[in-house]
C-alpha cells in the first residue's frame, strides 16, 4: 500500500496511538493542536506529563505515541482557521482526517464529516469518542470507560476492590479500531472512489471484548463467573499465579491431558486425586487445588519449576517486570527507536505486527507548532500570509 497522508486533530493517547501505527508504516502524519487560549499550557496536555526529556513540551509520557509526526497549531474556533483546514485537506491531498474530541464540538470547530467531505469527497473521516455521536457530551477517559464497561469489576482479587488494568486497554483498543477501520475504508475507496465516516465508541469497542462474560448472562450463569477472580481462570483449573522460593510463576492448565502431565511430575504428584482427573471435578476442589499447588511451588525455585514444565509441555511463564520484558530476544530484536536532538537513542515498544519495509527508527516528536509555517507554505500560503495569520492568532508556530 502506498504511503498516505493523515491529518489528525489529536491529544492524549487513543488517537495518537492510532496514528502512530500509520507513522510506523512510513505514512505522513500531521497532528493538529489548538492555538494558545491564555488558559493553561498550549497544545496537547500530554506534552507536559512525565519527566523532562529535552524541553518542557516534550516530556517522557508524550514521546512514544508521537514519534514520526509533524506538528501544526490552528485556531479552529475561528472561521478563518476552519477555512485554512479545508485548504490543507485539498492542497496536501489528505487521505484521512482524524479527531478525538467530544462530538458536540465537531460542527463548532468545522471538523464534522459533512463539512470536510464537501471539499474532498473521497476523504476518510475517523473520530474516537466515549460513546459515539449519540452521546455528544460524554468525555472519553480510559479509566472512566474501564469502570463503565465492567473491566474494573472483572479485574482484581475476588475479595478486593474493583481494579484498573495496568495498561490503558481501552485507549489502545479504540486506537486499533481506527487503524483497522481506516484500512478497510481505504480498500473500499480503491473499489468505489468514495470516502467514508468511521465513528469509534470507546464503550462499544470495550464491550466487544466482553466475549467470555457478557453472553453468560443468558445462560443463567453463577454470579462468580462474571466478577473478579484475581489471577485465576474462571473455567480452567488450575490456572493461576503461584509463589515460588524466589518469586512467582504463572501456570495454565487448559485440558485434562495437561493436568495428567502436571501430576506425573514427581513434585506435583501429591496434588492429584481421583476427583481432580477432570476439569469438572477440579471445579469442586478449586480452593484446595490452589492451596496444594502453592504448597509445592513455594518450596522450589522458579527456574526449576519452569524446567519441569517445559519438559512436560505445560503452559507457564515467569512474571516479568518491564525491564525483563525489554530484554527478551523476541521483543528486543523488534523494538522501535527514536533519537533525541542530542543524539540519545530511545528504545520504544515494537510494532504490533511486523510489516515488510517498515522502518524501525522514527523521528523525534516535534515541538508544539514546529511545522506550521512550512506546511502552510507547502499548501500555497505565502510567508507574508503565514505571518499575518500568526499575528491574528489563526495559527501558532
Amino acid at each position: 500500500m502506498k504511503p498516505r497522508t493523515i491529518l489528525s486533530m489529536e491529544q492524549a493517547l487513543s488517537l495518537p496511538y492510532a496514528t502512530l501505527r500509520f507513522a510506523q508504516l512510513g505514512w505522513r502524519v500531521i497532528r493538529i493542536e489548538s492555538t494558545p487560549s491564555g488558559e493553561g499550557l498550549p497544545g496537547d496536555p500530554n506534552r507536559y506529563i512525565g519527566g523532562k526529556v529535552v524541553d518542557d513540551d516534550r516530556r517522557s509520557y508524550f514521546i512514544a505515541p508521537n514519534v514520526g509526526k509533524e506538528a501544526i497549531a490552528i485556531n479552529l474556533k475561528d472561521p478563518q482557521g476552519q477555512e485554512l483546514l479545508k485548504r490543507l485537506i485539498t492542497e496536501l491531498d489528505v487521505d484521512v482526517f482524524c479527531c478525538n474530541t467530544v462530538p458536540k464540538r465537531y460542527m463548532q470547530l468545522g471538523i464534522d464529516y459533512e463539512s470536510l467531505s464537501a471539499v474532498k469527497p473521497d476523504l476518510i473521516w475517523a473520530g474516537i469518542s466515549a460513546m459515539g455521536p449519540e452521546y455528544p457530551d460524554a468525555p472519553g477517559y480510559d479509566p472512566v470507560i474501564q469502570a463503565m464497561a465492567g473491566y474494573m469489576e472483572l479485574t482484581g482479587p475476588a475479595d478486593g476492590p474493583p481494579t484498573l488494568s495496568g495498561v490503558p486497554l481501552i485507549d489502545l483498543k479504540a486506537g486499533d479500531e481506527v487503524y483497522a477501520g481506516v484500512m478497510m475504508a481505504l480498500l473500499e475507496r480503491a473499489e468505489t472512489g468514495k470516502g467514508s465516516r468511521i465513528d469509534v465508541s470507546m464503550l462499544q469497542a470495550a464491550a466487544s471484548w466482553l466475549i467470555t462474560t457478557l453472553p453468560l448472562l443468558d445462560f443463567d450463569c453463577d454470579p462468580s463467573e462474571i466478577t473478579r477472580c484475581g489471577n485465576e481462570h474462571r473455567k480452567f483449573i488450575p490456572t493461576n499465579v503461584y509463589p515460588t522460593a524466589d518469586g512467582f510463576i504463572y501456570l495454565a492448565i487448559g485440558s485434562d491431558v495437561q493436568w495428567r502431565r502436571l501430576t506425573e511430575i514427581p513434585f506435583f504428584a501429591p496434588v492429584a486425586n481421583a476427583v481432580r482427573v477432570t476439569n469438572e471435578g477440579r471445579h469442586q476442589e478449586r480452593e484446595e487445588i490452589h492451596r496444594d499447588m502453592a504448597a509445592v511451588t513455594r518450596r522450589l525455585a522458579t527456574a526449576d519449576i519452569a524446567a519441569e514444565f517445559r519438559k512436560a509441555t505445560i503452559p507457564h511463564a515467569p512474571i516479568h517486570d518491564i525491564p525483563a520484558v525489554r530484554e527478551m530476544p523476541a521483543v528486543s530484536s523488534r523494538l522501535t527507536t527514536t533519537r533525541t536532538p542530542q543524539g540519545k537513542t530511545v528504545r520504544m515498544q515494537p510494532m504490533a505486527v511486523d510489516v515488510p519495509g517498515a522502518g524501525g527508527e522514527l523521528s523525534f516528536p516535534a515541538k508544539y507548532g514546529a511545522h506550521t509555517m512550512a506546511i502552510l507554505q507547502e499548501a500555497g500560503f505565502s510567508p507574508a500570509e503565514c505571518t499575518h495569520m500568526k499575528e491574528k492568532g489563526i495559527i501558532a508556530a
